[in-house]
């Protein structure tokens, strides 16, 4: 409970000036700079997570909706695992979750035989935005996993999810009668 009343008090002032020089504050009151690997990591996830909030904008059914949410919260997990070096949030029963929802969304899906183009309509492009984010999020982890000890159990999630996120976004462009267009190579 003190610690919560703590986070409330922290967050009742917006702007604190201390990030003014280019320099930030990790949760262990670390500061570095606003561009190093790890500020550049927690934002990308952060730019993730607000992607799959824009997601969740949109129709779709309870399933996709609680699960989408369910990210959400872990993804702040993972930010706040990325800002304070040395703590283990993520653990291997974050990916066994992710990958039972990969399971059950992808039974209900036709057999893949082509490449898809990102789109179908407006939640299945904005899930496929979040997709393209995700993976960039673990390109920016791995980078940093290279100068870096972090949790490894991180780029597995992140894998699992960009995958999860285009089964989602494969169930999305279903909606409605909607349908998932199909690349077709050389096409003018």
């Amino acid at each position: 409970m003190e610690q919560a009343k703590q986070m409330g008090h922290r967050l009742s002032k917006i702007y604190t000036r201390t990030g003014d020089s280019g320099m930030t504050g990790l949760s262990d009151g670390q500061r570095v700079n606003k561009d190093s690997l790890r500020i550049e990591a927690i934002g990308t996830v952060d730019e993730l997570n607000s992607h799959i909030g824009a997601t969740l904008a949109h129709g779709m059914p309870n399933a996709t909706r609680e699960c989408l949410t369910k990210i959400q919260h872990d993804l702040f997990d993972l930010g706040g695992e990325l800002s304070i070096p040395d703590q283990t949030l993520i653990k291997p029963d974050y990916i066994d979750q992710l990958e039972c929802r990969l399971d059950d969304f992808n039974s209900e899906l036709p057999a893949l035989k082509e490449f898809i183009l990102p789109g179908g309509n407006a939640a299945a492009a904005s899930c496929h935005i979040a997709r393209a984010v995700c993976r960039r999020a673990e390109r920016r982890i791995a980078t940093l996993q290279r100068v870096e000890s972090i949790n490894e159990n991180i780029l597995s999630y992140l894998n699992r999810l960009s995958d999860l996120l285009f089964v989602i976004a494969r169930l999305l462009a279903r909606q409605n009668g909607g349908q998932e267009i199909l690349w077709q190579p050389g096409n003018k």
